[in-house]
């Protein structure tokens, strides 16, 4: 479904169109929101529209509303199976209760889309399959993807990150966003999840940002970024994360032994973020992981300014204190 034919379905459900339009958003990349974001996507004040639409959907089901500590700031989370059927996602997983800092982490992914309404952005692994496997000659099996269940039974989830993907109107400029929560980039989504991408937005909660130790957590992941996206390996380092992958599967399969010497050895000399989670990825996914490590293209398009890595920093106002009861 396209996003117009989703906005439509939903209008259908009694909305405006302009609510339709925000509801279809926040379905899409979140599934909770508070009421600054509908004001801001609405360019309207914060006051009795405000009031009555977030009203109006806790009243007819749609939404459960939970109150805060903070001033009068509510968390509303969209669980209506109504809405999400109109979508084309009956079963998507924010129908479903969430702990707060998972909900805090949501708000600031669903920030980043509403702070740039000139880009189309792709939300499911549906949709971004589709349109990469179209737009480029990647197959599908090139595709970021993590593989669960042992052979012949398997599942393939393609952009498991599960992170919005943004478009320009042409659809040939990708914005990858990745939200940044950790000090340090151990394991940071473009490394474990095996992609190189020419650019990406790097958020942070703007109270994560400012307190020490977490204000240099930003050049760290930028450091991190471009040591991953613009640094590709030498063919000798290959060869040896591909001796590191023998190593491990060794290890795993002799299980309750102590691990081996040459693999704590080779653990110890490929210890950056990049190196240690593509030999993390090769165990996963086989040397398929290596291909796009030699290429040159993304170094390039950085070096040029076609592809850039912009961060940005976001203030989530909203308390700690555990959910009230159901409004």
């Amino acid at each position: 479904m396209t996003f117009a034919e989703r906005v439509h379905q939903v209008t259908t459900l009694g909305f405006l169109e302009r609510h339709a339009r925000f509801l279809v958003t926040v379905l899409l990349h979140a599934g909770v929101c508070v009421g600054r974001q509908y004001c801001a996507f609405a360019g309207i004040r914060r006051g009795q529209v405000m009031h009555d639409f977030f009203t109006d959907l806790v009243g007819r089901g749609f939404a459960t509303a939970y109150p805060r500590a903070h001033g009068s700031t509510h968390l509303y989370h969209l669980h209506a199976k109504a809405l999400y059927q109109a979508i084309g996602e009956p079963n998507s997983r924010y129908r479903r209760p969430t702990p707060l800092p998972r909900a805090v982490e949501r708000l600031m992914v669903l920030d980043a889309v509403l702070a740039s309404p000139d880009l189309t952005w792709l939300a499911t692994e549906r949709e971004k399959v589709s349109h990469f496997t179209r737009k480029t000659r990647l197959q599908p099996r090139e595709l970021p993807h993590l593989i669960f269940g042992t052979p012949p039974k398997t599942t393939i989830r393609h952009f498991p990150d599960k992170l919005p993907i943004g478009l320009d109107a042409g659809g040939w400029t990708p914005t990858f966003l990745y939200l940044l929560t950790r000090r340090l980039p151990i394991d940071s989504a473009p490394s474990c999840t095996g992609t190189r991408n020419s650019c990406a937005r790097c958020h942070l909660d703007d109270s994560f940002a400012r307190a020490a130790p977490f204000g240099r957590a930003i050049p760290r992941y930028q450091a991190a970024l471009r040591d991953e996206l613009a640094t590709p390996l030498q063919r000798a380092t290959l060869d040896d994360c591909s001796g590191i992958r023998t190593a491990a599967e060794r290890r795993e399969h002799a299980r309750g032994h102590r691990p081996m010497r040459a693999f704590s050895r080779a653990q110890e000399a490929f210890a950056s973020p990049a190196v240690s989670c593509l030999v993390s990825h090769l165990v996963k996914v086989g040397d398929a992981a290596l291909h796009a490590t030699l290429s040159q293209v993304l170094a390039e398009a950085l070096a040029r300014r076609s592809g850039q890595l912009e961060c940005h920093v976001r203030l989530i106002r909203i308390s700690t204190s555990p959910p009230g009861r159901t409004a």
